[in-house]
């Protein structure tokens, strides 16, 4: 009988290793619930998605990038002239994907 031993993967190659994946998949999803670096399911079905939803990229986004729009930090919501969204502007997406990349 062989004895294997494993020691955890280092969190920087664990993150090259799911560099295939969309980068929003590292923050639970606010929509079907699912937490971090699982695929987004749809609710009823329990069908996997191939790409995450929408609010959980707004919800990545806000957690990773300032926006260029509005001015605000990360975790801060985007805001028009004061009223708050519930999406984060594109510009602040496009942001985020390069922090990323």
């Amino acid at each position: 009988m062989t004895l294997r031993y494993s020691a955890p993967m280092p969190e920087n190659l664990r993150h090259f290793m799911r560099a295939r994946q969309h980068p929003a998949r590292a923050v639970d999803c606010p929509h079907c619930g699912v937490p971090a670096h699982r695929p987004c399911v749809l609710r009823k079905s329990g069908r996997i998605l191939t790409e995450p939803h929408p609010q959980r990229v707004s919800a990545w986004a806000q957690t990773t990038a300032c926006c260029p729009q509005c001015q605000v930090e990360p975790t801060t919501p985007c805001h028009d002239e004061g009223r708050a969204r519930i999406t984060v502007h594109e510009r602040r997406e496009e942001e985020a994907r390069v922090t990323a990349a």
